[in-house]
Parts: C-alpha cells; sequence; structure tokens
C-alpha cells in the first residue's frame, strides 16, 4: 500500500481542543479568536451531522506537528461558501520557520480537500508579492481569476477634521436606504449575482440562504423603488484575522458615477456604526481607478493587492449498474405476477 510522502514527516491532525496550548508560534496568534469558535462549534456540529447528512457549519481546522514531537509547525483553516457545501474556502495557511514550507503547505490544503466533503470547488487567495503561496496555489490546481486592492477604512480617522464637522452625507432622494432584512435580502442577492464575473459566479454557487446566512442580516442596501431594484449595497462578511470587519461593496454598473461619492460613504458609515465603529476591509478591482481614487479620497489605506484563485474537484461517483439491472429484473417479475394483464413496460430506458 502506498503511503502519502507527508505521513513520514509531519502528523496532521483535526483540531482539538488540548491542541490551542501547542500553537504558540507568533505566526499562530492572531489566528486564536477564530480557532476557539471554532471548537465552540465543532460539539453541536458532531450531534447535528448525526441526525441530518449536510455540510458542516463550523470551519475545518486541520493541525501539522513535527515528527515524533508535540511541536506544532502549521496549520489550515478553511470554511464552506454555500449551505449546498459544493463550494469551500482556504481561508488561513500558516506554517513555522521551522517547518519546510513548500512541502508542508502542499499537505496541509490536500488534506483540507480531501477532508471537504461534498466539494466540487475551492477557492483561496494570496498576496501579488507572496510568490510562494502562489507558486504552491498553482502547483495544486488553482487558477486565477481576478485581482483585487484592499483597503481599510477607519471611520473615525476619517472625520477628524475640518471644524465645524460636515453634514453627514446622505443618499439621492430618489433612493430609499434600507437596513438589511430577509424581505429585501433577494434583491442585493440578485445585484451581487449580476456584478459578479460568470465564471466566479457559477464557482460560488451562492442561493439566497447563503447570502443570509453570511451576513447574520448585518448589511445596508440604496433601493430604486420605481423599478424595485437595489443599485448599491454593503454587507458583513466577517472578522478579519487583522481587526476590524471584512464587507462586500457592490454598486450596480450603471449607476457607478452616481453612486461612486456620498451616497456610497453613506452605506459605509452606516456599516461601520452597525458593527461598533471598527475598521472596514473592502476589496476594489485593480482595473477601477475610480473606485480606488474614491476610497483614497475618504482617508482608506491601500493594503496590497489581492489573487482570487479557484480550482474544481472532481470525485469518482460508482456506476449505477447494480441498480439499473436491479429496475430491470422487477419489471420482468412483475409481468409474471398472477392475475393481473401483462403491460408493456420497457426493460431499459430510451
Amino acid at each position: 500500500m502506498s503511503r502519502e510522502p507527508w505521513r513520514d514527516h509531519w502528523r496532521i491532525e483535526e483540531l482539538q481542543g488540548w491542541h490551542l496550548s501547542l500553537l504558540k508560534d507568533p505566526v499562530f496568534l492572531p489566528l486564536r479568536p477564530l480557532l476557539q469558535r471554532a471548537l465552540w462549534l465543532n460539539w453541536p456540529e458532531h450531534l447535528i451531522q448525526l441526525l441530518a447528512q449536510r455540510a458542516p457549519l463550523a470551519p475545518q481546522v486541520l493541525v501539522a506537528f513535527a515528527p515524533h514531537s508535540q511541536d506544532s509547525i502549521g496549520l489550515i483553516v478553511s470554511r464552506r461558501l454555500n449551505r449546498s457545501g459544493s463550494c469551500w474556502q482556504l481561508q488561513h495557511l500558516r506554517t513555522t520557520s521551522a517547518a519546510d514550507r513548500r512541502r508542508l503547505g502542499q499537505a496541509l490544503v490536500q488534506q483540507a480537500i480531501v477532508r471537504g466533503r461534498g466539494a466540487s470547488s475551492w477557492i483561496a487567495e494570496a498576496s501579488s508579492l507572496d510568490s510562494a503561496k502562489l507558486a504552491l496555489l498553482r502547483e495544486l490546481g488553482f487558477q486565477p481569476l481576478r485581482s483585487d486592492q484592499l483597503w481599510l477604512w477607519q471611520p473615525e480617522a476619517a472625520s477628524e477634521p475640518p471644524q465645524p464637522p460636515p453634514s453627514p452625507p446622505q443618499p439621492p432622494a430618489e433612493l430609499q436606504l434600507q437596513s438589511l432584512q430577509r424581505r429585501n435580502a433577494a434583491l442585493l442577492w440578485h445585484l451581487e449575482q449580476v456584478a459578479c464575473p460568470a465564471q466566479l459566479r457559477q464557482l460560488l454557487d451562492r442561493s439566497l440562504e447563503d447570502l443570509l446566512d453570511q451576513s447574520q442580516g448585518k448589511g445596508w442596501l440604496l433601493l430604486d423603488p420605481s423599478r424595485g431594484q437595489a443599485v448599491a449595497g454593503v454587507r458583513w462578511l466577517g472578522a478579519h484575522a487583522g481587526g476590524g470587519h471584512d464587507v462586500e461593496f457592490t454598486v450596480q454598473e450603471g449607476w457607478q458615477q452616481q453612486l461612486i461619492g456620498p451616497a456610497g460613504e453613506c452605506l459605509l458609515r452606516k456599516a461601520a456604526q452597525q458593527l461598533g465603529g471598527a475598521g472596514l476591509w473592502l476589496r476594489c478591482d485593480v482595473r477601477d481607478r475610480a473606485r480606488q481614487q474614491w476610497l483614497s479620497g475618504l482617508g482608506a489605506q491601500e493594503r496590497g493587492e489581492r489573487v482570487l484563485m479557484a480550482r474544481s474537484v472532481w470525485r469518482r461517483h460508482g456506476p449505477p449498474a447494480l441498480v439499473s439491472s436491479s429496475s430491470r429484473i422487477e419489471a420482468m417479475l412483475e409481468q409474471l405476477q398472477p392475475r393481473r394483464r401483462p403491460l408493456p413496460t420497457p426493460l431499459a430506458p430510451r
């Protein structure tokens, strides 16, 4: 029986409570709140999986240890991006300086994909300057889909001078400002579906329920009541490992010139207030110069370029030959049953 090469060098285990005290390297410290949350979710998760077959809610965390040692040298965090579990994301990949980072990184990614039950596509992000991680992902079949600039906007820093303070920005009078709720979530979902590139939209495979699950009701919309459409929206994606919150900011294509300005700032301020005034992390397509200039004018800080990569996973399914032959036998036996008129039943699909 063949053995995976990594089995002779490292132990890769699912995260357990006693692992936290072993994750001492500074590279793991920013992830501690996320790891603690994953452990808390795991207990009800296992119970629910005994009652119903569905994709897990809790993040999947794998920890790598040095051979014959309790020294943690790497971990990977992955999570599902939709209820069906068809799309997963490699959220964090961390290795210490004591590890063979390339080989250990490959082993962790491969194990995460193997254990991602039911996943048919995987998403990963890497800094455009992280050539080692980009090369690792390419070697494992990931292909770049788009490049985004990452911006951090601190609302309190943007509102210091001048004196007296300016009046808060307001949306255009013909638009309605509403908080994200179930009754209007479909409008935001449709807006994001249209704005998302077709290939990425197919891989993400998101439904309305996925948007509600991810945002947890934290977001705001600008609605055009005359057309019954959302023309702009901002919603919560999750806590950022460096502090603050990741948010998705979307504007309908025909409204870019009108809403990338005070109306867009109004949405961001509403989101920041809803999230406790913390900083907002926003993504912006590297080709969208107008939005980049607007974010810079708001006082947002550019925090590098991110490359979004994806790959598909093809899983072999068992042939349905046994089921087909069984149905054919049943069809023949039915014709031999007494006291019934035989009917011409097809033995195979045409």
